[in-house]
């Protein structure tokens, strides 16, 4: 390499045209690299146009069912040989797969193995693929010269079928587009909910709760999927706005304006990402009392938790952050430290010295067991 920075390419292998937590944290990653002068290319399906023109689309996604949500993924031959194509072409100094064994342009990358390969694990609780693990597919992962996860929960998925040792490096957020949005206007007490609607994450329960609520209270509800057409008919409450999918300003400057952002989730989450873009906008949160949750929140330190499930305690939690108090404002100011901690700028340079390293012909240390904050 000669000094500079080594040529990166970032795998996934879920669509680009699809609104994901991979996705997101793939194109923030490529972001953050590419202000610290990396050469990125991000290799992915594209359901339409690359959202950056340093993304190169694999083609259309085909939509699986997994883990409770639907996963956008390309494992049909002419994907994979537009990825051959592509890497061939780019001659990258490493690779990092997110999702390695996930069908399509990850697994495809493990078995030609162009260059040092870096994965990262982002998924808990049961994962196709990893029902399918058989000896070939271990080894596979076993090209893998570093494996990294986003979260011990990921972490211990991985691990329980594929073995190994991970690094954890968690998810991060880009802190300034959040903490310098405008605030999006409100006509009165504002609950904000975004994320795709689907069993896992919710929703129902926040729309049970939203009976307990006072009449004054709004709920602005972001995202769409296979549960909306159902949500929306049993309930039809003036309350609630249903945006639909909302692009990433809008996303930014409506957790800005709103008084509490929820994250209802009931289970299925390695991690848990938006609730620190919540943090990040100064917006009080409130989450299900999960395991990921907890962990991001440092324990409840510095949002809301309520019991899992449970829509009347959701609608007390709701209530008491709308109320708000010291209580609530000294969370609110440590979910802001908390963001802090995740930086994608951060999560950029410990990968970059991961890719130094790989780029060299070296070995990186011997990944931790525990959380490195």
């Amino acid at each position: 390499m000669n000094g500079s920075r080594p040529r990166i390419g970032l795998v996934c292998p879920y669509s680009m045209g699809v609104w994901g937590g991979v996705q997101m944290q793939v194109l923030g990653l490529g972001r953050a690299l590419r202000s610290m002068g990396c050469p990125v290319q991000v290799l992915a399906p594209c359901d339409g146009l690359p959202p950056e023109p340093w993304v190169t689309p694999l083609g259309n996604s085909i939509p699986y069912a997994e883990n409770g949500s639907i996963a956008p993924l390309a494992p049909d031959p002419a994907a994979q040989l537009r990825l051959l194509g592509a890497v061939w072409d780019e001659r990258f100094d490493v690779l990092h797969l997110h999702e390695p064994i996930a069908p399509g342009s990850t697994l495809t990358s493990l078995v030609v193995k162009p260059a040092p390969l870096i994965g990262t694990f982002h998924a808990s609780g049961t994962i196709m693929p990893y029902r399918w693990i058989n000896g070939v597919v271990r080894r596979l992962a076993d090209r893998l010269d570093y494996r990294v996860a986003v979260s011990e929960e990921a972490a211990q998925t991985a691990r329980a079928s594929l073995g190994g040792e991970y690094q954890i490096i968690p998810n991060a957020i880009e802190i300034d587009r959040f903490a310098h949005a405008e605030p999006w206007p409100t006509d009165g007490p504002t609950i904000m909910f975004l994320a795709r609607h689907e069993a896992r994450k919710g929703l129902r329960v926040l729309l049970q709760a939203l009976d307990h609520l006072p009449s004054d209270v709004v709920l602005w509800v972001g995202g769409h999927g296979p549960d909306t057409d159902a949500l929306r008919a049993d309930f039809a409450d003036p309350r609630i706005q249903w945006l639909g999918a909302i692009g990433d300003e809008e996303k930014e400057r409506r957790l800005a304006g709103a008084d509490v952002f929820c994250v209802p989730a009931v289970g299925g989450e390695s991690f848990g990402v938006v609730l620190l873009e919540g943090m990040a906008a100064g917006t009080p949160v409130v989450a299900s009392d999960i395991e990921a949750f907890r962990d991001v929140t440092g324990e409840g330190s510095s949002a809301t938790l309520f019991e899992n499930r449970n829509a009347p305690a959701l609608a007390a939690a709701l209530d008491r952050a709308l109320e708000g108090g010291p209580e609530i404002d000294s969370r609110r100011d440590a979910g802001r430290l908390r963001a802090q901690q995740f930086s994608m700028k951060e999560q950029a340079r410990r990968y970059v010295e991961l890719y130094e390293v790989l780029a060299e012909g070296g070995v990186p240390p011997t990944p931790a067991r525990t959380p490195v904050r």
